[in-house]
């Protein structure tokens, strides 16, 4: 028992202490879990603790990321999603493996050893880089969506592959009799065979057969998830004991993944099906609350391990070769995807997210590692190295993301890349930002009777807002030569709602400076942004969550027992008094200072906080109490 307390409190505080150090340099939490696996592995070493039973353990970490993803996606949404899931996914795994393929054959490896290591190695990180992308922030962009697209297809494509691979196989003479055993420090990660006798529901059955408790494990999965969850739910809730929750949504996953790894499927893509069928459930957010603590923990566990397992005696002698071998992998997979994104509209800095983020080799490439040595498809010594490149090329990526963020996204290569489109009509509305609030609010304005004019730059929504009829425009709703030929010289009102607190402000300051006679209408994203816009000049401001936030108040008071109208009238009496305070205390906004800088200001703030709050308690209480 000593000795599990002791590895836990050496994988815990690696990770405690080096991911706010890696997240305070800009590293991310990935890169600095990578980090803390290499600093304890002579400790681990030292200690002989198996890690790669560790990081089977961990793997678990991936099956309940892709649960929470599925989550995320309700059925319509990614049947939408078919095009670039077998486009860009398919046109991925089948051109990366004939690249890498082809370069294997030059070298002299039989082909069947050659395409074997192009399979292997066209499958990337699904770990890294959705961690990644959601940490950052870019899960929604359209390069974080073909990400997506690509990983899920590589995640269903292991299926297939693992049942490929045997056919590959070569008579090996002279092997050792240990070679189906990966050198210590390998990442033969989940394997069939790996660790002697496994359970299965097909072995021994002839194909058809097979086919069919496969299909029945997937029609169970989908048909549990929708029928089963709710009375389970239903008689957890009736214990009102809160652990019982967190057991139920382990339960559900741990079942599901169960199931895919006895009929020999993928227990993520089980997962993330049943996540899907869960989209639309009621206890969708209790489920994502009660799963994404592991979720995390494990996937810290599984980056920890991928790091220490790196086998360094074995680099060392093959630093040079190892080295060349995964810049090589990386060059040539990050080429392939970024003519498939010319080829599929993802343009500009996406481009580039999606070229750099999904360069590298995957954890799936460890369990192919393992079952191609296990299938006596590839020799002993070319998985070790294999194994190796696979390790470094993940390192790396959370490099490739600092990149991405510091190079190429600040240079707006977006808008350089992709020419912006010719706007060819003028409207009385030009609004900028097709986000969640653009659309909305452009669909409402549009429905009036009112033309608009749409820019924004993401191309992926603008492309979906054409296919049901709306016009929009490609571009930076921020560039003066763009905004000229939507007409704003003409235009009555401008309505800001690009993303960004910077960007709004900057381009809210250039129309009122350059344009004073158009009405602005600005989006602010909290109340100290404000006051920078009030500052620029801007007089008609909505903060983003403002409206929802008196909604929410509203019905609380009337699940309190205020009548209805009693309760939105408070609430409208409260909205003018706080807006009546904030146009006082913005009167103190001073251009180029930080509002929490600007005494002025501050004082302002504090000599009508106590007036208020009292003022407001008294005019509340008048409302409550009249008949």
């Amino acid at each position: 028992m000593t000795d599990v307390f002791l590895i836990s409190f050496i994988f815990l505080a690696a990770g405690v202490f080096a991911v706010p150090i890696a997240a305070r340099l800009g590293l991310g939490s990935v890169l600095g879990y990578l980090i803390a696996g290499i600093a304890i592995s002579p400790l681990l070493s030292a200690l002989s603790v198996d890690v790669v039973a560790v990081q089977h353990f961990a793997e678990f970490g991936v099956v309940m990321m892709l649960f929470l993803v599925g989550l995320e996606l309700e059925p319509p949404v990614l049947w939408s999603m078919r095009g670039r899931l077998l486009g860009l996914g398919g046109g991925q795994v089948m051109l990366s493996a004939a690249a890498l393929a082809g370069v294997a054959y030059l070298f002299d490896f039989p082909w069947q050893t050659a395409l074997t290591i192009g399979l292997i190695l066209a499958l990337s990180s699904t770990a890294i880089v959705l961690q990644t992308l959601n940490e950052k922030g870019l899960m929604r962009s359209d390069g974080g969506q073909a990400s997506f697209s690509v990983l899920l297809f590589q995640d269903i494509a292991v299926i297939p592959i693992l049942a490929f691979l045997p056919l590959l196989a070569l008579p090996v003479v002279g092997l050792p009799t240990d070679a189906h055993t990966p050198h210590d420090g390998a990442h033969a990660v989940g394997t069939e065979g790996s660790h002697g006798p496994t359970l299965s529901l097909v072995d021994g059955l002839v194909g058809w057969h097979a086919g069919l408790v496969t299909l029945g494990a997937i029609i169970a999965v989908l048909v549990g998830g929708s029928v089963l969850t709710r009375p389970l739910f239903r008689l957890v809730a009736a214990a009102q004991l809160r652990e019982l929750f967190t057991a139920a949504a382990l339960l559900i996953v741990i079942s599901i993944a169960l199931l895919m790894s006895l009929v020999g499927l993928s227990p993520a893509l089980g997962t993330f099906l049943a996540g899907v069928v869960l989209a639309n459930s009621e206890y969708r957010h209790e489920l994502e609350a009660d799963i994404d603590p592991f979720r995390g923990l494990l996937l810290g566990l599984f980056f920890i391990t991928v790091g220490a397992g790196i086998n360094f005696s074995l680099l060392s002698e093959n630093f040079g070769m190892v080295l060349a071998l995964s810049i090589g992998v990386m060059t040539l997979k990050a080429t392939v995807l970024l003519v498939l994104a010319r080829l599929f509209g993802v343009a500009g800095t996406d481009k580039w997210l999606f070229g750099l983020g999904l360069s590298q080799a995957g954890e799936f490439g460890f369990v192919l590692l393992s079952f191609a040595l296990a299938s006596e498809v590839l020799p002993a010594e070319t998985a070790s190295l294999l194994q190796l490149v696979i390790a470094l090329t993940m390192l790396a990526t959370p490099g490739l993301f600092i990149l991405y963020d510091r190079v190429v996204a600040k240079r707006g290569s977006d808008e350089q890349e992709r020419e912006a489109d010719e706007i060819d009509t003028k409207s009385s509305v030009i609004v900028a930002g097709c986000g969640r609030m653009g659309a909305i609010i452009q669909n409402m304005v549009d429905t009036a009777g009112f033309d608009t004019t749409v820019i924004d730059y993401n191309s992926g929504q603008l492309e979906a807002m054409r296919k049901i009829g709306f016009r929009v425009f490609f571009g930076d709703a921020t560039r003066p030569d763009l905004l000229s030929a939507a007409g704003i010289a003409t235009a009555k009102v401008v309505i800001v709602a690009i993303d960004g607190k910077e960007q709004i402000t900057n381009l809210t300051r250039y129309i009122v400076q350059n344009y004073p006679r158009v009405h602005v209408i600005a989006r602010a994203v909290d109340r100290s942004h404000v006051y920078e816009l009030w500052g620029v000049g801007c007089r008609d401001i909505i903060r983003e969550t403002y409206d929802s936030s008196l909604r929410i108040t509203r019905s609380a008071y009337e699940a309190l027992g205020i009548p209805r109208e009693k309760a939105e009238r408070v609430v409208r009496e409260l909205e003018a008094m706080d807006r009546r305070v904030l146009r006082e205390v913005a009167e103190h906004v001073k251009p180029g200072v930080i509002w929490h800088q600007n005494e002025e200001l501050i004082e302002a703030l504090n000599k009508v906080r106590g007036p208020w709050t009292e003022e407001a308690k008294v005019r509340v209480e008048e409302i409550l109490q009249e008949r």
